[in-house]
């Protein structure tokens, strides 16, 4: 008796999971008219790059210099940046495996500014154009005009150099196959 019993609870239990798998197959991978599957994106994407280049028009006509130090970053790149402070030497700069960051499939950027004297800096007090004013943080104004999201204001790791445009996708969207559209 207790063998039966503990077979048919077995079955239950296995048909259940097999409802509730096939249920989360349909609602994560039904057909989104916003978006298209698509292979793994090998640079920038049109829209990303656009708006980065609107970002360095817009902070030169304010009299900033903005230096992108990174756009698109392949998955082998980005396991490298993970590794350090880790396996490799140097300290830790992103919390991002190789395909779980946005640069992976063409939607970040990292900046920097350049100073009247040609150096590229991290200096998020630096006010290059004499107007009082942080350097960086007009940058990030400007960016987030633009539509971009900004890593400072990130509540666990603050990446200040970072900025995305992630269309409304989730990485895990993205690592599926999902892409935003080419025009936007």
């Amino acid at each position: 008796m207790f063998f039966k019993q503990l077979g048919r609870l077995f079955f239950f239990f296995l048909v259940l999971a097999t409802v509730w798998l096939l249920v989360y197959q349909y609602i994560q991978f039904s057909a989104d008219p916003d978006l298209k599957d698509g292979p793994p994106p090998t640079a920038l994407h049109p829209a990303v790059a656009e708006k980065k280049d609107e970002l360095i028009a817009q902070a030169a006509a304010n009299g900033i210099n903005v230096v992108i130090t990174q756009d698109f970053r392949s998955i082998e790149e980005q396991n490298a940046l993970y590794e350090k402070g880790r396996t490799a030497e140097g300290n830790i700069v992103t919390h991002a495996k190789g395909g779980e960051s946005y640069h992976n499939f063409g939607l970040a950027i990292d900046f920097a500014l350049m100073s009247v004297d040609g150096q590229v800096i991290w200096d998020m007090q630096y006010d290059g154009n004499g107007n009082s004013k942080a350097d960086w943080m007009e940058v990030v104004a400007i960016a987030k005009n633009l539509g971009f999201e900004w890593g400072g204001d990130w509540a666990k790791f603050k990446d200040y150099p970072h900025l995305q445009l992630d269309f409304g996708l989730s990485i895990w969207e993205l690592q599926r196959g999902k892409r935003p559209p080419e025009a936007e």
